[in-house]
């Protein structure tokens, strides 16, 4: 039987903010007379990081090219990989991307086929993440290693002082361990976020291993048999691959939450949560970038996290116009709204942050220290 650790979150003061939110960005969609839904740009946004990912790979197994030029396309489809994983499988699996379940499920299949499962990625991300974030000991996101510590409140070891140095090259590894480990100790994980003795069906078990076999298959099997080069340069290519949609998927995720000016709000014992969970959610996200129109494009919306956050159904193509309504808003109400100005703003914030929270015994006065997001 699934149990489930307690948390609620209060339900007053932010009432009239959630209203007029929700009013607004209603009236956004309604005044256009568009869907919240996948558009046009949408579609040939899917259909080119779709092309660019198994073009790529065609024309690795084309046999028409040096293996220098060869280790170039690899690094190519990863690049198409982590901007599958953004535009396209995040958006269908948060059923963001129609308004037909069937249509948002086999899109999100592209999920399983880059490596990685679905089924997972909704109870860990779409459920306990955007229900819990930044809560420690509950929101998975927070425990991705235990090299690197994320949280003032997870516990120290002696190599985090040197996390600021090696981080960014371990999330490198975050699409290898994803493919290989994550998925099968997480369906092997009794205590999951606040379930405990989760069971998942019999039936996702076996979508999950089809979909390794699927992925294994095409990224390992077909090459090795195919493209005329040695084991040693497929291994090199293949790593070439995976390290570069790691380390761009390793850090965007990192932008959103693991940056100064976030929360990290301890849950109480009696796990009654003293905030709004609209304004929660508020205090514990960023943005970043949200004026660049290519980090805006190639992301798929994940640098407009807290629009992401409060509205995780409305397709990411729309972010950009509706974060607009949500800063002013926000800064009507006085709420939170957690932002850098650009991509290299936040990755230096990021490094800052890994650097305190390396501290020995470093606690929650941590994440108050230095320069922090600017707030609406």
């Amino acid at each position: 039987m699934v149990e489930t650790v307690r948390v609620s979150f209060g339900c007053r003061d932010a009432a009239e903010f959630v209203a007029e939110l929700k009013q607004r960005v209603g009236d956004y969609f309604i005044s256009r007379g568009i869907s919240d839904k996948a558009n046009a740009a949408m579609i040939f946004k899917t259909v080119v990081v779709l092309t660019v990912t198994f073009g790529a790979y065609g024309l690795i197994l084309s046999n028409r090219f040096t293996p220098w030029e060869m280790l170039g396309l690899a690094i190519v489809m990863g690049i198409g990989m982590a901007g599958t994983g953004f535009c396209v499988s995040h958006d269908a699996l948060h059923g963001a991307y129609s308004s037909n379940p069937t249509i948002n499920r086999i899109i999100g299949f592209t999920f399983d086929i880059m490596g990685a499962n679905g089924y997972l990625w909704k109870i860990t991300h779409n459920v306990i993440h955007h229900t819990y974030t930044n809560i420690p000991g509950i929101d998975e996101d927070l425990d991705v290693s235990p090299l690197i510590r994320l949280s003032p409140y997870s516990e120290w070891k002696w190599f985090h002082r040197f996390q600021h140095v090696f981080a960014f090259f371990a999330y490198s590894f975050s699409t290898l361990f994803w493919v290989f480990v994550k998925d099968y100790k997480y369906f092997l994980k009794r205590d999951l976020g606040p379930y405990r003795n989760k069971q998942h069906p019999k039936s996702e078990v076996a979508i999950m291993l089809a979909g390794k076999v699927l992925h294994y298959g095409y990224t390992i099997v077909i090459p090795l048999i195919v493209v005329h080069v040695a084991l040693w340069q497929f291994a090199i290519g293949y790593l070439a691959m995976h390290l570069t949609a790691g380390l761009i998927l390793g850090v965007v995720f990192q932008l959103a939450h693991v940056v100064e000016g976030t929360a990290y709000p301890e849950l109480p014992a009696d796990g009654e949560m003293t905030e709004p969970w609209v304004v929660h959610e508020m205090r514990t996200t960023s943005n970043f970038a949200r004026k660049n129109r290519l980090v805006c494009w190639y992301v798929g919306g994940l640098n407009f996290q807290v629009e992401h956050h409060l509205f995780p159904r409305v397709c990411s193509i729309h972010y950009p116009a509706i974060s607009d309504i949500v800063c002013e808003v926000a800064e009507k109400y006085g709420v939170p709204y957690n932002q850098h100005p650009t991509m290299l703003a936040a990755i230096a914030s990021h490094y800052r942050m890994l650097k305190r929270l390396g501290r020995e015994a470093a606690g929650p006065e941590a994440i108050a220290v230095g320069p922090q997001a600017v707030a609406a």
